[in-house]
């Protein structure tokens, strides 16, 4: 892999040239393609690289007891995978990582990612990587202390905001809707139904609106 192009990646945009040359020539930093629907990594595999992604999307997700998958997290272009365990010491996956598109991976192995700590730059970078896993985490944890409606109010809230209305668009499908709020789909289903028979919402496909008895229910402090 040409230097050039790993001087790109934000990671290792400080990293020192010869240590990344020397690094690409021994295949300790690599890049792999992934088609749609890969499992790039399994639940309970050993984790022995980080991972960056370069182009495409990916997701943890977890498997319930009937068979059905739930989302846990999702990762982007330049999002880090492995960073919280490829150096504990249980670095195992606890989740499936997945591909939901066709994507890039840069692959460093642990030994890479061990002299590249010695440079400032790469640990503020990684540090920060470790922060937002964390947050990410804790996002969840949060979803899992409320109601399904209570998450579901909060969600189109902050959609309504982002987009200056309460005639909102889902920017994503209710499959994903129901993957980000960890509940099977007709639970989802359900929950929708039951808030636009209430008077909550009124829904059609991606169609959002909020009423004005959703805003006083569900945002009242």
């Amino acid at each position: 892999m040409k230097i050039e192009r790993l001087r790109r990646v934000p990671l290792l945009s400080g990293a020192d040239a010869g240590l990344l040359t020397r690094c690409a020539t021994e295949n300790r930093i690599f890049s792999r393609k992934y088609a749609k629907g890969a499992t790039v990594h399994r639940q309970h595999d050993p984790c022995a690289t980080l991972d960056v992604v370069l182009s495409g999307t990916l997701v943890a997700y977890s498997l319930s007891e009937n068979g059905s998958a739930v989302t846990m997290f999702e990762f982007r272009e330049n999002g880090m995978i492995g960073a919280n365990l490829l150096l504990g010491d249980s670095g195992i996956y606890p989740l499936n990582i997945y591909a939901v598109t066709p994507c890039e991976l840069l692959h460093i192995a642990k030994s890479a990612v061990l002299e590249l700590l010695r440079g400032y730059d790469f640990v503020l970078k990684y540090v920060k990587s470790l922060s937002l896993n964390s947050q990410g985490m804790n996002r969840k944890i949060a979803l899992t202390q409320k109601t399904l409606r209570g998450n579901l109010l909060d969600y189109f809230r902050h959609q309504a905001l982002a987009q200056g209305t309460p005639d909102m668009r889902l920017p994503i499908s209710k499959k994903e809707l129901a993957d980000h709020m960890g509940v099977q789909r007709p639970s989802l289903f359900r929950e929708l139904k039951r808030m636009k028979d209430e008077g909550l919402i009124d829904v059609s496909n991606r169609s959002v609106r909020i009423l004005e008895r959703g805003l006083s229910d569900g945002f009242a402090t």
